[in-house]
């Protein structure tokens, strides 16, 4: 990912937390489209803060990632 395409700082600045989370579900095997579509899912279905840990990437259940996306 590269936010030179940003088009502008705050878009860089907006775009790098996105790029974050992307990352640190490829570094632990998770497909990102998977992690980001059940951890949407569960904000919007009021998942509780107190439970926040078990949206981590680290905590989400590994699905096979393919390197070539």
């Amino acid at each position: 990912m590269n936010a030179l395409f940003a088009g502008h700082d705050t878009g860089a600045e907006n775009w790098a937390p996105l790029a974050l989370l992307v990352e640190t579900c490829k570094l632990n095997t998770v497909d990102p489209l998977a992690y980001l579509t059940a951890t949407l899912t569960a904000t919007v279905n009021g998942h509780k803060q107190s439970q926040i840990d078990g949206l981590l990437p680290w905590n989400y259940p590994a699905i096979q990632y393919n390197s070539r996306h």
